[in-house]
């Protein structure tokens, strides 16, 4: 056990540059492993460290490395292992954030289900550390594009999770192949037999540290979580804010710029809020914290370095807007509340993607976190006529009111009006343009249907996309077979075995419905990680357990090879040619060819009935910008008149020009930009208009509608190594030899209409 003191990062001999950028995220403490681990790391000792998530691991060993990385040197001096490549993304930003300070500093996340061909430009050009999956690291040394004879140092994170996913043997195989003079650190919550048998063969007299992760939460607290989407917080905020009976509360923002963002959009609502963050002056930030305690303001929207040891008497609800990255940061969050052994209230907002870190934190604290049913539009109003009424008391109440009663007496006599119509004109001149009460009317459906009893969110996930608000509920119904007959509740269907158009051939994928795959996912991976042109994709039919998919039947066995090891919705696909093409409708008739246009002539009317509503066919998991899309182009088809050589309702759809910041020295390809889109907003591939790849950039067309905050989760995609950042432009540039049309939604000079989803 360690009983290293907690000291300050002044005080472990780190480089200025790191100390600087420590600095800038508000980290002066470290934690106990991080205090622990630094020195041990920075004098080249081999490092055996258990603990549990939510402890600073990361920071443990990334300051390390930084501080001794030779920035001349642009092989990878250190190659960190990671389960997951949702954590190696995690590690190889923070990496990023740690060494904001050292200029030429290069740090590549390499992981399935991305193209290699970014991958192999980076590590071409040269980069100083390696973040990667032990599956993919295997593959770019089998093709000799990743050096690691140079190698300095090795970083085994959450080794009990490869052991459990069966990386195990890929990891002794990778620390065979690097050199015998590294420094190896082995980081695992768990310590079971193998990872301490690759301890004793690996690392060289180990230092072993062990820390606690402090979780624990007080039982005086109650938490709830509610499932949420990005376009609708805002909203969802508001209503708790309404029906929940606060005395004061904090809200906490992930980020410095959402604090303010946040704080000035409550106020907005009628809420008095305030924002703390690390750019706001000190001085400002203890006035703001004494009007809090002093009953002045009410709500107060912080980072978490902001609020960190905030401790507010009146504060009784603490609000995660954005989840925290650990458990324990969730505890301190939570911590500002119930305090001094009175009650709190914690309420967290957890978008489907999330759900991963909501299990994380129930088996970090012990602790059930219970579903929070939104108030409905009554409770609201409800609570609404109430305060009006309390205000009506208090007014009489405070007394001299000779004068307006003098006047209201006067007009009634003069106007002939009744005093409850004078004093209703009263109340709404009060209140001004703001309604007393919520409009049903203009209130969508999921907001006004409440979570059922019971639900549970073990669900399997049906779309990671933070649109998906509008049906977050449905991930926690008890039953599917309740209402069979609505559709998009996936009901279990009989496959009807369709052959194929002609060139084409069908696959079988081991992804279905119960993982919460989309036909989105499932182009949107094989585009970005086989390199498929989406348009060679056809018809999608996801089943239960499994899908079928068309596509070109020259695919090479390599290509399938590499299909099969693809991870969609968390499945492998595990690509396979479909045996059952040959139904018996098919089988009587072998020597009938003249015969075959009759069944694709059968087969046309219902691809035709689908076609007006893309979105719709593309299964019950359509997206609400799907939906919208396809509701746009259905207007478009019903004012032009049925022709039987019209184009599909793409290329009546108004569209708009966006900017991506990936271009040609990224090894980008229209395919990797569609897919990426495709995967991340669940639009279908066909709706994606004219790409033009520049060197540093691209330009797109993407139909008008789509929702603001679906633009922020795009900006932070990852494709060719880099950032989409999109934006949007005045217009698209004049079209060029090398553009990518529009894709259309049938090929041409085919008998068939084309591909369904």
């Amino acid at each position: 056990m360690s009983d290293t003191p907690i000291t300050l990062f002044t005080d472990l001999n780190l480089s200025e540059p790191l100390i600087q950028s420590l600095k800038d995220v508000g980290y002066e403490t470290p934690s106990p492993i991080q205090a622990a681990t630094i020195p041990l790391l920075l004098d080249n000792q081999d490092v055996l460290g258990q603990a549990q998530t939510g402890t600073g691991k990361t920071a443990a060993f990334a300051l390390p490395i930084l501080s001794r990385i030779d920035i001349r040197q642009t092989s990878p001096q250190a190659l960190v292992l990671a389960p997951t490549r949702e954590l190696a993304i995690q590690v190889a930003e923070a990496f990023q954030t740690y060494a904001a300070h050292i200029p030429g500093f290069h740090v590549l996340p390499i992981y399935g289900g991305q193209s290699y061909g970014p991958q192999l430009s980076a590590l071409r050009r040269g980069v100083h550390v390696v973040v990667g999956t032990p599956g993919r690291v295997i593959d770019h040394l089998d093709k000799g594009s990743l050096d690691i004879s140079k190698l300095k140092t090795l970083v085994l994170d959450e080794a009990d999770e490869m052991l459990r996913m069966g990386f195990i043997d890929d990891v002794e195989r990778i620390l065979q192949e690097t050199p015998a003079t590294r420094q190896t650190a082995l980081f695992s919550a768990t310590m079971p037999s193998a990872i301490r048998r690759i301890a004793n063969t690996y690392l060289r007299n180990p230092k072993e540290v062990t820390v606690a992760a402090k979780t624990g939460t007080n039982e005086n607290i109650r938490q709830r979580y509610w499932l949420v989407s990005g376009m609708h917080k805002l909203d969802a905020l508001t209503r708790i804010l309404e029906a929940e009976d606060f005395d004061g509360m904090i809200i906490f923002s992930r980020t410095k710029l959402g604090t303010e963002e946040l704080a000035q959009k409550l106020q907005a609502r009628g809420f008095s809020a305030a924002a703390i963050n690390g750019d706001i002056q000190q001085a400002q930030r203890e006035r703001t914290i004494a009007q809090l305690k002093e009953g002045k303001i009410d709500i107060l929207v912080a980072t978490d370095v902001a609020a960190r040891g905030l401790d507010v008497e009146r504060i009784s609800h603490v609000v995660n807007y954005d989840v925290p990255h650990d458990p324990e940061s969730y505890t301190h969050r939570i911590g500002r509340t119930g305090r001094a052994g009175r009650s709190g209230e914690a309420i967290l907002f957890i978008t489907p993607r999330e759900k991963g870190l909501l299990k994380m934190i129930e088996r970090a604290t012990r602790q059930p976190i219970g579903m929070l049913e939104l108030p409905t539009i009554q409770a609201v109003n409800d609570v609404r006529i109430a305060k009006f009424k309390q205000q009506i008391s208090e007014t009489l109440a405070q007394g001299e009111l000779e004068q307006f009663q003098s006047l209201i007496e006067d007009f009634e006599r003069e106007q002939n009006v009744p005093a409850i119509e004078i004093a209703a004109a009263l109340a709404k001149m009060a209140r001004g343009d703001v309604p007393l009460l919520l409009d049903k009317k203009q209130v969508t459906q999921w907001e006004e249907r409440p979570a059922r009893a019971g639900a549970s969110f073990d669900r399997p996930e049906r779309g990671d996309r933070f649109d998906r608000g509008d049906r977050g509920d449905r991930f926690d119904r008890p039953e599917r077979g309740e209402r069979p007959d609505r559709s998009e509740r996936f009901p279990k269907k009989e496959r009807i075995v369709r052959a194929p158009d002609a060139g084409m051939e069908t696959f079988r994928i081991e992804v279905g419905y119960q993982h919460g795959v989309k036909p989105g996912n499932i182009v949107g991976a094989i585009a970005n990680e086989g390199g498929i042109d989406s348009k060679n994709i056809g018809r999608i039919e996801i089943y239960d357990d499994y899908s079928v998919l068309d596509m070109p039947n020259d695919l090479a066995g390599d290509v399938l090879e590499h299909l099969a090891g693809i991870k969609v919705a968390g499945q492998q696909l595990r690509i396979t040619r479909d045996n059952g093409g040959a139904p018996s409708s098919a089988s009587p008739a072998p020597a009938a060819a003249p015969a075959a246009p009759a069944p694709a002539a059968a087969r046309a009317t219902p691809v035709r009935a689908a076609k007006p509503a893309p979105a719709a066919a593309a299964g019950p998991a359509a997206s609400p910008l799907s939906r919208t899309v396809a509701a746009a182009a259905n207007e478009f088809d019903d004012d032009a008149p049925k022709k039987k050589k019209d184009k599909p309702a793409k290329a009546t759809l108004p569209m708009s020009a966006f900017r991506v910041e990936v271009g040609s020295v990224n090894a980008v390809t229209p395919a990797n930009i569609v897919g990426a889109i495709a995967n991340e907003t669940g639009l279908e591939a066909r709706l994606i208009g004219r790409i033009e790849i520049f060197d540093t950039y691209s330009m797109l067309e993407l139909p008008d509608g789509m929702p603001n905050e679906l633009f922020k989760s795009l900006g932070k995609v990852w494709v060719g190594g880099s950032q989409l950042k999109i934006s949007q432009v005045d217009r698209m540039p004049p079209e060029s030899g090398k553009s990518t049309p529009p894709k259309s939604a049938a090929p041409k000079k085919k008998p068939a209409p084309g591909k369904k989803y």
